[in-house]
Formats: structure tokens, C-alpha cells, sequence
């Protein structure tokens, strides 16, 4: 802190501080005009309210007194009158600092329990859980959502349905975390409207959803262009983070209108890299909790 700026702060301390010990000094022996009939003559409601004028009570002036008493203990004993430290040597930024470091020396001997076994197992430990579920409040739940039922508008998956792009075990989770995935459906406009269409009742028919039978016997010839990734049963590919077409989830939404939008438009699907953000003792962690997640439900609100 600047000599200027401690000067300032102490200035309007004291002036704050005289302020209020004057009039505090000065109110009981303040003299106020009274009637014969102990008011100060202010009347309302046509007399029939009138102010009267009493001593304030002890009680008030002892416990005033007492907080005189300790506001100036705390400036002698505590940082706050202006670069003034205080008689203790207490620091926010020391406090931080400690709690910090206790933190740290509990985390360590967590992380390395945690360390001994594989992400599947680790993900049974309750307090893995705890830690796991933390992690991915403050880092994936924004676009998870908070149970990590997924976001359809953002193209992120649920993660509580056992259902996978790139794989479900714990070292494709950690993979996927630790360096983000990146998935493109390119867009098929080109093959006109009326083939979109069909291939649109194609892939309903693939899931087993009502569809239009002779529009989607006619989409299957087409399906072939998307065979390369979803495989020639529809099946999809984890190695390239084409979506399973035959099961009844769908990352973008299995409505008509949006397998039409996916096919015609495209889509684009980017889930960032956590590795510089957190270690990989921490991803290890967080991995294991959407394992758990994906084995044992919602996550808790």
C-alpha cells in the first residue's frame, strides 16, 4: 500500500472513529429543552401523540462503550488502520496461505490411496466420490448439467446412461477428459432434400422408432455414405466417436425434425482438454466419478 492510501485510510478512520465518540461522549449530557410535562413539545395527530424525552439506557451506553473498546483493540491487535499490520502479524493472504497448505498435505494423502487402484475400482470409494463429484460441479457440469443428464443443445452427452461415443471404461474416460475430444458429422445437403428425407426414416428405422417404411427402404441404399462411421449396421464406431444409430439415445435429439438437421446441416462437437486446468491425479478422480455415475445413476443435486 501506497503512503498516500494509508494516510487516506487513516484519516477516515479517525475522522469515522472521532466522529462517533464525540457524539457518543457528548449525548448523554446534552441538554434538551422539555415542557413541565417531560415532552419536547412535538406533537402529531392533533396532540394526541406527543415526543417525550428520556435518558438513553444504560444497558445501550455500557454495551456502545464496549464496542468502542474492542473496535479499538482490533485496530491495535489487527491490519486496518491504514499500512499499519497489527500487533498479531495477521494476514488474509497468511490465513489463505496456511489453510492452503493443510488442504494440500490431506489432498496428497488422498491422492496417493487414490493411486493404488484402477479408475473402475477407485470409483466405488466414497471418498473419491466426494472429491470427483466436486471436481465436476466446478468443471463439467455447466455444460453436463449438474445430474449430467447432458445438454442436447450443446451436443453433451449424459453421462449417467452408460451409453458412450469414444468408450466407457476408465481409461477412455480419462482419455476423453484429459484431452478433450473432437467429433465432426459433416453435412449431407448435397444428396438433395427428398434423399435426406428417406435417410432421415432410414435411421429411425434403425432404432426400431416409428418410421415411414417405403421412405425408409428407400434411404437405405444411402445409408452407405455413412456406413464409414457408423459401420454398415449402424452401430457406430468408438475409435472415431460415431454415435451407436440403433439404440434409442440420441446426442443432438431423435426427433424427425432433428436427425434432419444433423443429416442436412452437420454437426460439430468439441469436448475440451482438462490437462492443463487439472493434474492427473485430479482427472483420475473425476474419471472415476462419471464411472460411477454411468454405473449407478444421476448425480446427486
Amino acid at each position: 500500500m501506497s503512503l498516500f492510501w494509508s494516510l487516506w485510510i487513516m484519516f477516515l478512520v479517525v475522522l469515522n472513529l472521532g466522529i462517533t465518540l464525540f457524539l457518543f461522549l457528548w449525548a448523554p449530557r446534552a441538554k434538551i429543552p422539555v415542557q413541565a410535562d417531560g415532552t419536547s413539545g412535538h406533537v402529531w395527530a392533533h396532540g394526541v401523540l406527543r415526543e417525550g424525552v428520556q435518558k438513553l439506557p444504560m444497558w445501550w451506553v455500557v454495551l456502545s462503550a464496549a464496542m468502542f473498546v474492542i473496535g479499538f483493540a482490533y485496530l491495535a491487535l489487527y491490519p486496518g488502520f491504514g499500512a499499519f499490520k497489527g500487533a498479531l502479524g495477521w494476514t488474509s493472504h497468511k490465513e489463505l496461505a496456511e489453510a492452503s497448505a493443510a488442504n494440500e498435505a490431506k489432498l496428497d494423502e488422498l491422492m496417493k490411496r487414490f493411486s493404488l487402484y484402477p479408475i473402475e475400482q477407485l470409483a466405488g470409494d466414497p471418498a473419491a466420490q466426494q472429491l470427483g463429484e466436486r471436481l465436476f460441479m466446478d468443471n463439467c457440469a455447466a455444460c453436463h448439467g449438474r445430474a449430467a443428464n447432458g445438454n442436447v443443445l450443446l451436443g453433451a452427452p449424459d453421462l449417467t446412461d452408460n451409453d458412450w461415443l469414444y468408450g466407457g471404461d476408465g481409461k477412455d474416460i480419462y482419455t476423453s477428459i484429459h484431452d478433450g475430444r473432437s467429433g465432426v458429422m459433416p453435412p449431407w445437403a448435397s444428396l438433395g432434400e427428398d434423399n435426406v428425407d428417406h435417410l432421415v426414416q432410414y435411421v429411425l428405422s434403425l432404432s426400431g422408432s416409428p418410421h415411414d417404411e417405403k421412405a425408409a427402404e428407400a434411404g437405405k441404399p444411402l445409408f452407405a455414405t455413412c456406413a464409414a462411421c457408423h459401420g454398415p449396421d449402424g452401430k457406430g464406431n468408438p475409435a472415431l466417436g460415431a454415435p451407436n444409430l440403433t439404440d434409442h439415445i440420441w446426442l443432438h435429439g431423435g426427433t424427425v425434425a432433428d436427425i434432419h438437421k444433423t443429416i442436412h446441416d452437420g454437426r460439430q462437437g468439441h469436448m475440451p482438454a482438462w490437462s492443463p486446468r487439472l493434474t492427473d491425479d485430479q482427472i483420475r478422480v473425476l474419471a472415476a466419478y462419471v464411472y460411477h455415475v454411468s454405473h449407478h445413476g444421476n448425480a446427486s443435486d
